[in-house]
């Protein structure tokens, strides 16, 4: 990509553009924003360092590239984190000059920014390049700083210390090389715990010469210390440059851009830009009225909901038997428009959704799926933060489902809290677009489905499956660590989500990877005992998007006091005076087919899997005339399955102090040559969950499912997927 650095003079930024070009961009322009008064070192700015400004004007032409820059004439009006277009703010400044900078450089794609740890900083630029449709590039985005300040010395980056304002700096460290303080800054990390790149504003640089600087280096002849504040324990003191020059280098050339928009007369010019604030810039939502008018009637949708709406619960909605001449996109409007208007009438909106599962018929019309998406889900109807999301391939057509199955997870409050990254940084995979790396409610945290991309390139992991479960595993952990935890110390339930095209052998070596990859992690995890193993649930299916063969989907306990919770357990004996469960005798075998994570009193997590072989023993337990012990198809034999079920769901929910009222969710995974229609099957487990509720009083009526039925070409607790069916149960009282 062509890129437009943003650069303060300061190393973070010019190191930013060195790691750009690392991963093969190009730096085109240079873009700076400083004060209106040339006199003026430092704004009380949020987003800008403005102290040493003078001197890089310089820039153009130690680097032989277009600078433009823009006098601040906004002000810090919107403090918020998340960014909304406020007029008068120094932001917009930003949005001013890149905007110019694109329409005098049309293949400018991308902007660069040494943003280390501030979200703040991060998400305004994003919200800019949003608008602008530009990509933003962060890779130094959650590099530890030590490593960061090392790999800049070490890489020639030579600058001085402009600014102090932290314990243990004092006047006497302005003017020094970053090179001759490096170790004394570590020695403050440890004593006070300052950031040793001065991401806290401990401290800020001036970069003075670095490889990026081919025709010229800078010289500051002369300055003058500036002592803002004589504090005895945390001076405030600056450099103001007072004259400088620049050293030619022997062997310096000019730069010959090519395929640059610029001619090679502006090279290493500067340009300023002077417009104003125009308010009628600001963004105009899109809107679906006009989609909408092309079709006649929405179609008529089924929706599935969780037993329980009083504080979390599932939506699940589909279209049955669709047409395909319209395709998805009519599909995916009709489900969408039903949640919403669903939403509405519960008095919900589309901010009190966590987590969003997009099933589609076609992965090769992920773009039109993911264009229909972005006109329900926005950022601006999402103010605390856009849902997390998985989108999966499904054979849901051909069984009757639509081309378009959507399931969504609902709070009737707002206090999640959501991590969502657009830049591309080498920390994990960015997310452009409106659905966040994770989103963390009442103590679980869910994550969106992760593939196994190399965070700096966005390319799929070279090496075949194994390579990409190995890279999925460590971007899931990424964003795990942002929360101060672990996938190996805290997960709940981590589904694998495989594409058809891996051999036996190699999902063989995905579950190995994930099982050294859990052990690894939680014995290097401190404080950790590692005595718990995540429930892990494999599925196949016939495709994941950019070509992914695995994608990775954690959800995970983090609780208050930070203590590790989940436990594994075991199905609970029946007492003698009490009924075996809904027909069928307990029996010890049956905890093989039950993986049950707790957390007391807080979250039930629950794996039933019933494979062909165990299909057999359950209709011989619920009609002993029957010599089979074999897979029957037959709807008699799937109610059997279903009835089997629904006695167990309620006995571990039950044996772990829950009910139903606590389910959020309820997901069935069954093989696609089960039956011949979604119809059929929801039919059958809707009886058997209504024959339930008229014989207990735990469970009321049943109007519409309370369950999800999703096609799969395989599933099961390892690779091998012999399930028949895999029923996945979460029930929690947060």
């Amino acid at each position: 990509m062509k890129v437009v650095a943003l650069v303060s003079g300061g190393k973070d930024s010019c190191f930013a553009m060195m790691k750009c070009m690392d991963y093969g961009h190009e730096i085109v322009a240079l873009a700076n924003l400083m004060p209106v008064d040339d006199s003026v070192d430092e704004l009380d700015s949020y987003m800008y360092q403005t102290v040493g400004h003078q001197i890089v004007i310089g820039y153009a032409e130690c680097m032989g590239l277009p600078l433009f820059r823009r006098r601040i004439q906004g002000s810090t009006r919107n403090q918020q984190l998340s960014y909304r277009i406020t007029p008068g703010d120094e932001v917009e400044d930003l949005f001013i000059l890149l905007q110019e900078v694109k329409q005098q450089i049309p293949s400018v794609t991308a902007v660069s920014s040494g943003a280390i740890a501030s979200d703040y900083q991060r998400l305004r630029v994003e919200s800019i390049c949003a608008r602008l449709g530009l990509v933003s590039l962060a890779y130094l985005w959650k590099e530890d700083q030590a490593f960061l300040l090392d790999e800049m010395i070490r890489r020639g980056i030579v600058a001085v210390i402009i600014k102090v304002a932290a314990m243990g700096l004092n006047q006497k460290h302005l003017g020094q090389e970053l090179v001759d303080l490096q170790s004394y800054l570590l020695q403050m990390k440890e004593l006070y715990g300052i950031n040793v790149c001065g991401e806290g504003g401990e401290y800020e640089t001036l970069t003075l010469d670095c490889p990026l600087f081919k025709n010229a280096r800078i010289v500051l002849d002369k300055f003058q210390v500036v002592l803002h504040s004589p504090d005895s324990i945390a001076p405030v003191g600056i450099i103001h440059p007072l004259a400088f020059h620049l050293e030619q280098r022997k062997d310096s050339s000019c730069t010959d851009k090519e395929n640059n928009d610029f001619t090679s007369e502006k090279t290493g010019s500067v340009f300023h830009v002077e417009k104003e604030f125009l308010p009628n810039y600001l963004e105009k939502c899109k809107s679906m009225d006009a989609v909408f008018d092309r079709f006649d009637t929405i179609e008529q949708v089924k929706m599935s909901k969780s037993i329980c709406q009083r504080d979390t619960f599932s939506i699940g909605c589909w279209v049955p038997n669709s047409s395909t001449s319209e395709g998805l996109q009519k599909d995916l409007m009709s489900v969408l428009h039903a949640i919403e208007l669903q939403l509405e009438k519960d008095d919900l909106d589309w901010a009190h959704v966590l987590y969003i599962h997009l099933y589609i018929s076609d992965m090769k019309q992920f773009g039109l799926a993911n264009d229909v998406y972005v006109s329900f889900i926005t950022e601006k109807k999402c103010s605390f933060g856009v849902p997390s999301r998985s989108t999966i391939e499904l054979p849901i057509a051909e069984l009757g489902l639509g081309n378009a199955y959507v399931e969504v997870l609902v709070s009737t409050d707002q206090c999640k809290r959501v991590l969502h990254v657009q830049s591309i940084s080498c920390w994990a995979p960015s997310c452009i677009g409106p659905y966040s790396q994770a989103t963390l409610h009442k103590e679980v945290l869910y994550m969106a489905g992760q593939l196994g991309l190399d965070p700096p390139t966005m390319l799929l992991q070279p090496g075949g499956p194994a390579a990409e479960m190995e890279q999925a595993l460590l971007n899931c952990e990424a964003v795990a660590n942002c929360f101060k935890s672990s996938i190996a110390t805290s997960a709940i339930i981590i589904i694998v989500y495989c594409s058809t095209s891996i051999s036996s052998f190699e999902m063989a070596e995905i579950q190995n990877r994930m099982e050294y990859f859990l052990k690894h992690h939680a014995t290097h995890h401190e404080g950790f005992l590692g005595a718990y193993n995540p429930i892990v649930l494999y599925v196949l299916v016939p495709n994941l998007p950019k070509g992914a063969l695995v994608e990775v989907k954690p959800a995970l306990h983090l609780a208050d006091n930070g203590k590790y919770g989940v436990g594994s357990v075991l199905l609970k004996a029946p007492a003698p005076d009490k009924p075996n469960y809904f027909g069928f005798k307990y029996s010890d075998r049956h905890n093989s087919c039950c993986r049950i994570n707790v957390v007391p009193d807080k979250i039930c997590m629950a794996l039933i899997s019933v494979t062909k072989d165990h299909a057999g023993s359950i209709y011989f337990e619920a009609d002993h005339d029957l010599v089979c012990l074999h897979c029957d198809k037959s709807p008699k034999h799937i109610k059997a399955i279903a009835l089997f079920f629904t006695g167990l769901i309620d006995k571990i929910i039950s044996d772990n102090g829950f009910s139903w009222q606590d389910l959020k969710s309820l997901r069935f995974y069954f093989l696609n040559d089960l039956v011949s229609s979604a119809d059929l099957l929801f039919s059958i487990f809707s009886e058997a969950f209504s024959e339930f509720a008229e014989s207990s009083s735990k469970l009321n009526a049943i109007n519409e499912p309370l369950f999800n039925l999703l096609p799969v070409l395989g599933s099961g607790r390892s690779a091998s997927m012999d399930d028949l069916i895999t029923c996945e149960v979460f029930a929690s009282k947060l």
